[in-house]
C-alpha cells in the first residue's frame, strides 16, 4: 500500500478490499497488486464466467455476479473497508460508438455500488471515470493541448460512454458532499499492457495494432489496416502505472471527491504507433486506411500538472518499454490460440477489432 501522508487512516492487511470488474483488465491488474502486497481479504468480482477472467489470483475470493442488480452489490460490498469499483460494459472506439445502450446501462452498476458501500460503512471508494468525459469539442485538432480536469466542463462528452462516467463521477461528490463517504475518481487515458483484451472487439489500439502486426507476419500478408487516416492522437498508459496511480489516488485525502487525470502526457499519432509496433516485430507493412470506420477525436492527451502537484508523481513508464512487454504477450497468446488452448476473448457480436481507443 502506498504511505501517502496526506491519508487520514491506513489500512490493515487483514481488511477486505472489493474489486470489482476483476476479470477484466485493469482491475485484474489491481487485484494482483493488491495480493502481491500482502492483503489477505480480497473480494473480486465479475459478471464474466471465471474460465474468461484473464487473471484468477491465487487466495483470492472470485464470485461470478451482475453488478446491475442491487442485491448483488449489498452481497459484494459486505464487510469491504475499501470498495475499488472499476466494473463496466466497454472497449475500444468501435464498441464505444457501436453500442451507447450498454455503455449507458453501467451507471447501475456505479449507482447500486456506491450506496451498497455506504451502507455497508466502507471507508473509502474509488471510482474509474474515463478521459471520455471531457468536451469533445476541445479534442478536434491531431495537435490537441493536453485536457486539464477542469475541461470537463461545459460539460460535452463522448456520447453513451463519456456521459456516464460524467453522470457518475457526480454521484461520487454527491456522496461525499452529503454522505461523508470518502470517494476518489481517476479519469483513465488509454491503459495498455498484457493480461487486456487483444482481439474480439473490445480492444484498444495498442493491443488491436500489435494483433494485427502478429496476423500480418505469421500469414505473410504483410498489410495492415488503420481505422481513420492514422493521424489521430493519443496518449498511453501502461498498467502498472495505472494500479500504482489507482493505489496513490485512493489513500490521498486531498482528492476526496476530486477527479484527477490518471495518464500519460506523452502523446503519438496512430501511424506512429504502427511505426514502434513495426520496429518492435522487425516488419515494414504496407497500410490501408478505412475512413468507414470510428475513429474517435483527433487528438487527446493528459494534462499532468494536477497530479504532480498533489501526488508528486505521474505515470512514467516510456511507451516503446511497455509496448515491448504488451506485444510479446499478445503473441504469446496467439501462438497458444493457434495450438488449440484455451485464451480468453473480449467478444462482442458482429464487430471486428477496432484500431483507435
Amino acid at each position: 500500500m502506498n504511505e501517502n501522508p496526506t491519508a487520514a487512516t491506513t489500512i490493515d492487511q487483514d481488511d477486505l478490499i472489493v474489486i470489482t470488474g476483476a476479470g477484466g483488465f485493469i482491475a485484474g491488474a489491481l487485484t494482483r497488486y493488491f495480493h502481491d502486497q500482502g492483503f489477505t481479504q480480497i473480494r473480486a468480482v465479475d459478471k464474466k464466467p471465471l474460465p474468461e477472467w484473464y487473471q484468477r489470483v491465487p487466495g483470492v475470493e472470485s464470485l461470478c455476479l451482475d453488478l446491475t442488480d442491487p442485491e448483488n452489490c449489498r452481497r459484494v460490498a459486505e464487510g469491504a473497508k475499501e470498495v475499488y469499483n472499476l466494473a463496466a460494459d466497454m472497449g475500444g472506439m468501435g464498441f464505444i460508438e457501436n453500442f451507447r445502450v450498454e455503455c449507458l446501462r453501467s451507471i447501475l452498476i456505479n449507482t447500486h455500488m456506491i450506496e451498497a458501500a455506504y451502507q455497508a460503512g466502507a471507508d473509502r471508494y474509488f471510482f474509474s471515470s474515463s478521459a471520455c468525459a471531457y468536451n469533445t469539442e476541445l479534442q478536434q485538432d491531431p495537435n490537441v493541448r493536453a485536457l486539464k480536469e477542469s475541461d470537463a466542463y461545459p460539460a460535452m462528452a463522448e456520447r453513451g460512454y463519456g456521459w456516464e462516467k460524467l453522470m457518475s463521477e457526480m454521484f461520487c461528490q454527491e456522496y461525499w458532499a452529503e454522505r461523508n463517504l470518502k470517494t476518489f475518481i481517476a479519469r483513465f487515458h488509454n491503459v495498455y499492457g498484457p493480461y487486456g483484451t487483444w482481439d474480439g472487439g473490445r480492444e484498444k489500439a495498442p493491443a488491436a495494432l500489435s494483433r494485427k502486426v502478429i496476423e500480418a507476419v505469421d500469414t505473410g500478408d504483410l498489410s495492415i489496416t488503420i481505422w481513420g487516416d492514422g493521424t489521430q492522437t493519443r496518449s498511453f498508459m501502461f498498467i502498472d502505472d495505472c494500479v500504482k496511480g489507482i493505489d496513490m489516488i485512493t489513500h490521498c485525502d486531498d482528492l476526496i471527491a476530486t477527479p484527477i487525470n490518471l495518464g500519460s502526457s506523452y502523446l503519438i499519432s496512430i501511424n506512429d504507433l504502427v511505426g514502434m509496433i513495426e520496429d518492435i516485430a522487425g516488419v515494414e507493412l504496407e497500410r490501408n486506411y478505412d475512413l468507414t470506420k470510428p475513429r474517435g477525436v483527433a487528438g487527446r492527451n493528459s494534462d499532468n500538472t494536477f497530479i504532480r502537484e498533489v501526488l508528486g508523481w505521474e505515470p512514467n513508464t516510456p511507451l516503446r518499454e511497455g509496448m515491448e512487454v504488451t506485444y510479446n504477450w499478445i503473441e504469446q497468446q496467439y501462438e497458444a490460440r493457434k495450438a488449440g488452448k484455451h485464451t480468453p476473448a473480449g467478444t462482442i457480436e458482429g464487430l471486428p477489432g477496432q484500431v483507435v481507443g
